[in-house]
């Protein structure tokens, strides 16, 4: 008889592995002058390793999600933790830039499908209307890497070398592949699963709107994140001690979201994520007023991490949409979000390059969560 799995334990387990994807994916943009120069490079070939990590995630989600859908749920889990311990501690052991570039492609292959099988596995463990908060634990791991996680990677790589950050990432890889083996519940894979099944989610008109709305509307968030450290030096004009302190609170906004909104959401998934992109549409526009004081651009930007429910918010509707692609839809909402960190800084960068100033990443934002609140009006039109 199979032992019952305690959900405390199960959601603990796989938040770990949050921990440790955010911690790999955040602190190597922080740890970016540390290994340019150990490994003779320039900051700009340095950026491409955070690429390659991004260019893992988009094409790893679909395609381990396609060809694993016959395989139980903690098998995978697992699996993917062991790959990525692998990859990050031979990070930390590369002798070239190349190889650099190698590993963190593979790093980054594991990573939306993780996310993607953790929450179908956590939500699956509580009542209907908690699967949103389910979906949220699972993402504090992220959230808490981005508040403790980053600025210790950070430090360590100041006071030993970076890396020594990617083997500590390797080692916390194992802890969840311990944890998931002794605490995840075996499920089978459903009746019928196959690739082709998975497949079927591409074909999903629902699906696809609402991947559609994280991709655009979450933009807003990486628009304003990726240029928030030049934005306090540059136009706050405060001291380089007091950066980590404002991502720190980014995250505690980040967090509190996350406690907070998916309480609220279940059967009614659409309109919190309409008021989610309406939140986003007005912190965002007013983040521009804000840049100028240090005390107003640290409400401002925990205010703006508050709309990071909507991711849950949306893993959850795709659990609702997905029919028997649960997987892939679930680690697609992944890519959107990578495509969403893509698209943000791009946009934000055309606007500072075109003279319009740091502070307009701000504008730029807005108008992404704009963007998306139209394409969640298309879909809530549809859908009725």
């Amino acid at each position: 008889m199979a032992r019952p799995s305690h959900p405390d334990l199960v959601h603990f387990a796989l938040a770990v592995g949050g921990f440790a994807i955010g911690t790999t994916e955040f602190a190597t943009m922080s740890l970016l002058p540390y290994f340019a120069r150990d490994l003779g490079i320039s900051a700009p070939a340095a950026g491409h390793a955070i690429s390659a990590y991004a260019l893992g995630v988009v094409l790893g989600a679909p395609l381990i999600a396609v060809l694993s859908a016959r395989l139980a749920r903690r098998t995978l889990l697992i699996g993917l933790m062991l790959v990525f311990a692998f990859a990050n501690g031979l990070t930390g052991l590369v002798p070239s830039y190349k190889s650099m570039l190698v590993l963190r492609f593979i790093s980054g292959l594991p990573h939306g499908a993780y996310f993607g099988v953790a929450m179908l596995v956590a939500a699956s463990l509580v009542p209907a209307e908690k699967r949103a908060q389910a979906a949220a634990r699972v993402l504090m791991g992220l959230t808490v890497a981005t508040i403790i996680g980053v600025p210790s990677a950070n430090w360590l790589g100041q006071a030993i070398g970076w890396r020594w950050a990617f083997g500590i990432v390797a080692v916390l890889s194992l802890l969840t592949a311990t944890l998931v083996a002794l605490f995840a519940p075996h499920q089978p894979p459903e009746e019928g699963a196959s690739p082709l099944t998975e497949l079927g989610a591409l074909k999903n008109r629902d699906v696809l709107l609402t991947l559609a709305i994280g991709a655009v509307g979450f933009g807003g968030l990486f628009a304003v994140y990726t240029f928030l450290a030049d934005t306090l030096l540059s136009v706050t004009g405060v001291a380089e001690s007091a950066v980590p302190l404002v991502f720190a609170v980014f995250g505690m906004g980040m967090m509190a979201g996350l406690m907070i909104v998916p309480r609220f959401a279940h059967g009614r998934l659409m309109a919190t994520a309409g008021w989610l992109l309406v939140w986003f549409a007005v912190t965002l526009a007013l983040y521009t007023l804000a840049v100028g004081r240090l005390s107003t651009i640290t409400l401002s930007v925990f205010a703006i991490g508050l709309g990071g429910a909507l991711g849950p918010i949306l893993q959850t509707r795709l659990m609702d949409v997905a029919g028997k692609a649960q997987t892939l839809a679930a680690a697609l909402n992944h890519s959107a979000f990578n495509a969403a960190n893509a698209l943000g800084p791009f946009l934000g960068g055309i606007a500072i390059a075109h003279g319009f100033g740091l502070a307009s990443t701000g504008v730029v934002g807005s108008g992404l969560a704009l963007a998306g609140l139209a394409i969640w009006a298309v879909a809530l039109k549809l859908q009725r």
